[in-house]
């Protein structure tokens, strides 16, 4: 779902199915969502799931605090890191609004085409902005999160940080999904070039947090035995 696609594309907006037209992504069962996912429908699209995808990368980062949080982690003041991390980082409510923002920007966006030749230029040009806001602000939150879950990743429960780094992952993919929304609302160059920064960023954390840079080095050390 792309709230921004042309009309011949598949993307984001409150039509669903006729079951789920009335309520919020965020109310359905996971099963509804997925086979709405997969209908041949606008709705819910790329967009969408890519929200929804980060929704479950920082609820699963999120497990990883909440199990920082033992005697010596008090003692330590990981657990102190741990409740920030719950308390202020992991905005999981602000991506599932963001997923059915994004179908009521699409549903918005397509009744712009339909209109176009009536509706005024304010009203089009306000549909647009909000088209390309909504996947912007998710890639821009998906890297906050990621680079808080890394900076709570030395302080974390040592049995369960690959969790933490499920959710960098998740985000991640979440991140670079929206930023192909982005890019069929077709952004200026500069704000191209700013998004791209972060998703090269985020790549970073994960090369880290997967060991690659870590590996090449070794692989090259061994080649030059």
């Amino acid at each position: 779902h792309e709230p921004c696609r042309r009309k011949e594309h598949h993307p984001s907006t409150p039509t669903m199915t006729s079951s789920a037209t009335s309520n919020t992504l965020k109310s359905l069962p996971l099963e509804q969502i997925l086979t709405s996912l997969s209908a041949k429908q606008p709705t819910p699209g790329g967009g969408a799931s890519a929200a929804l995808t980060a929704a479950i990368g920082a609820a699963t980062a999120q497990m990883s605090a909440a199990y920082t949080s033992r005697k010596k982690d008090k003692e330590s003041g990981a657990h102190e890191k741990a409740q920030a991390l719950l308390s202020h980082s992991l905005p999981i409510h602000s991506f599932l609004r963001a997923a059915d923002e994004d179908v009521a920007a699409y549903s918005d966006l397509q009744r712009c085409w339909k209109e176009s030749d009536t509706m005024g230029e304010e009203e089009k040009r306000r549909i647009e902005e909000r088209a390309l806001r909504i996947p912007t602000e998710l890639v821009e939150e998906c890297h906050r999160s990621i680079v808080d879950i890394q900076e709570f990743l030395p302080h974390c429960n040592e049995n369960i940080t690959s969790d933490a780094k499920v959710g960098v992952h998740q985000l991640a993919g979440a991140a670079r999904a929206a930023f192909q929304t982005v890019l069929v609302n077709r952004p200026k160059r500069e704000e191209r070039v700013r998004l791209g920064k972060l998703l090269k960023e985020i790549g970073k954390v994960e090369e880290e947090i997967l060991g690659l840079e870590r590996d090449d080095g070794d692989e090259n050390a061994d080649s030059d035995k």
